[in-house]
């Protein structure tokens, strides 16, 4: 049904079967992401050079990969370690300071970050080592300075998604301002 749904759309120029089972099915993003579209896929399935091994791809593939497994188990991991007490404390019937709740609070969200970013950069990584490019997902949204910028650069894949097949087509900020807000709800 999908697959018609992006052929009746215009969105698909190409729609060989066997790529469009690939483009579904292919695995290295499925969990975490990146959230892929059939325009930036299909391309690369489609080139006889994606197929042909290539020893850069291979090592910058690498390289990502390892970056993202160390972010995943060094970084989320352990700071992990500082966020679960804190969140199992209300069950146990333990008191927290105020500094303990926002210590816990701050340490989940680096650890969220990295968990997912480090997922994100394995698929990358995995991806490249074949000969497939994934988009960026995340752009260090730490870094940024408004609450726009952070959302920007946090999971950009997803965001793109949301707005290609969710917000445009509801109608996008096209009639007024009130259902602009509806769309973004």
């Amino acid at each position: 049904l999908e697959f018609r749904r992006v052929l009746f759309r215009s969105k698909a120029a190409e729609f060989h079967f066997v790529r469009y089972g690939l483009f579904v099915t292919y695995f290295p993003h499925l969990i975490a992401g990146p959230v892929l579209h059939h325009h930036e896929m299909m391309p690369q399935f489609a080139r006889p050079e994606s197929y042909r091994f290539q020893w850069e791809n291979f090592a910058v593939g690498f390289t990502i990969f390892f970056i993202g497994l160390a972010k995943k188990v060094l970084l989320a991991d352990s700071i992990g370690e500082y966020a679960r007490p804190v969140f199992d404390a209300p069950g146990k019937g333990i008191a927290l300071s105020a500094v303990d709740a926002w210590g816990g609070a701050l340490a989940y969200t680096f650890q969220l970050y990295f968990d997912f970013s480090g997922y994100s950069d394995t698929a990358i990584g995995l991806s490249r080592m074949v000969g497939v490019k994934l988009p960026l997902n995340f752009a260090s949204p730490y870094k940024a300075t408004s609450i726009v910028d952070f959302w920007r650069c946090w999971h950009m894949t997803l965001s793109r998604f949301l707005r290609d097949y969710l917000y445009i087509p509801l109608g996008g900020n096209r009639s007024g301002a009130a259902r602009r807000y509806v769309n973004l709800m």
